[in-house]
């Protein structure tokens, strides 16, 4: 149905209608990304066979296996949750960032949140916009096969925010 034929069923006046039409427009409620939802958050645990057998055996959860990602310097695991996930990170290599984090916290914890969102390059252009930090230039390849890219904790409230393409 055309606007004008919206606006005349609706009797909003014309004017009304032209400042509303202005205002949205000037007020960007055009978003080129959408947020989806939540994907995973992610623990680092010093022992991933331990963490695997807290979540299979106890909680009778469905996990993965050990996924190794050279180029995070991690091996994952993902805990199915429904429909999200936690995932289950360990230091692989030296170089491991999973490995500075547990090295400031010793018995593991969150070290991030996973969003999905449908437009990576858009949202990365828009976090740019406003100042908000990543942790790379451009979207790296993640577990799933997906682009992701890491947003700056401090830029966050403390948390480290992955949004990843799906």
């Amino acid at each position: 149905m055309a606007t004008s034929v919206v606006r005349r069923a609706l009797a909003i006046p014309h004017s009304l209608f032209k400042q509303c039409r202005q205002l949205q427009t000037s007020h960007s409620c055009y978003q080129p990304w959408k947020l989806g939802k939540l994907n995973h958050i992610a623990i680092a645990c010093p022992d991933l066979d331990k963490a695997t057998t807290l979540y299979r055996d106890l909680l009778h959860a469905k996990v993965s296996e050990k996924q190794a990602l050279p180029s995070h310097g991690v091996t994952v695991v993902f805990v199915e949750l429904g429909d999200t996930k936690i995932e289950l990170l360990h230091p692989l290599g030296e170089k491991s960032p999973i490995k500075n984090f547990l090295e400031k916290n010793s018995s593991g914890g969150m070290h991030h949140v996973c969003i999905e969102v449908n437009d990576i390059s858009a949202a990365m252009q828009e976090m740019k916009s406003k100042n908000i930090r990543m942790l790379s230039n451009k979207p790296s390849t993640g577990a799933h096969g997906n682009p992701v890219v890491f947003l700056h904790p401090k830029d966050c409230n403390g948390v480290l925010v992955e949004l990843e393409e799906v």
